[in-house]
């Protein structure tokens, strides 16, 4: 799964690479990508699941956009919030924060609307549900348990970041308990969770 994984970031980074050369937009639909799709089937004929993960992951992408990412936590350092407090630990949203299958992240709406579904290469699965007075423009702050797993496990990066779907400005608790008992460790979303 690594090496297919990483075979269809190189070919999201030509695919942007070549829109950005030849005037197109930066961020390519992979619908429209149908020679990005035989190379990924030719590349990992070997092993078929990890095709069929990396070629769904590859279709359900609408763009991939750079971004600096960085972690946050429910807690005082990161919301000004203390365990006991009413909304101690509630997003923007109003959904409560998450590490799962679908993790919560914090993005500036004008960008990534409240919804917005997304994979962060090195973190997983993410969704809108969170804004931060620090994230705005091209900055997404990626929820953790505790500082220790931030500085740990993430620190700050620069990632392109794939969209899956385009949020609507809602989140439900509902539709985020829904999606991370649908996502299997280490599979793509399905696709009814990719619709609007």
């Amino acid at each position: 799964m690594v090496t297919s994984f990483f075979t269809c970031t190189k070919i999201i980074s030509s695919l942007a690479i070549a829109a950005v050369l030849t005037g197109g937009a930066a961020a390519p639909s992979f619908a429209a990508a149908p020679a990005a799709k035989q190379e990924i089937h030719e590349g990992t004929k070997k092993n078929k699941e990890s095709n069929a993960a990396v070629e769904a992951i590859a279709e359900q992408a609408l763009s991939t956009v750079q971004v600096v990412a960085t972690g946050y936590t429910a807690g005082y350092e990161s919301t000004g919030k203390r365990p006991g407090h009413p909304q101690y630990g509630i997003t923007y949203s109003g959904v409560k924060v998450r590490r799962g299958q679908v993790s919560t992240v914090a993005a500036d709406t004008k960008l990534f609307p409240i919804g917005t579904l997304l994979y962060i290469p090195g973190y997983g699965y993410g969704v809108v549900a969170d804004t931060g007075s620090a994230i705005k423009g091209h900055r997404l702050d990626l929820y953790f348990e505790t500082i220790k797993d931030v500085y740990k496990q993430w620190g700050k990066r620069t990632v392109d970041v794939q969209v899956l779907r385009k949020g609507n400005g809602k989140l439900s608790q509902s539709w985020l308990n829904q999606i991370n008992r649908a996502v299997e460790a280490g599979k793509p979303i399905p696709q009814t969770y990719l619709e609007s």
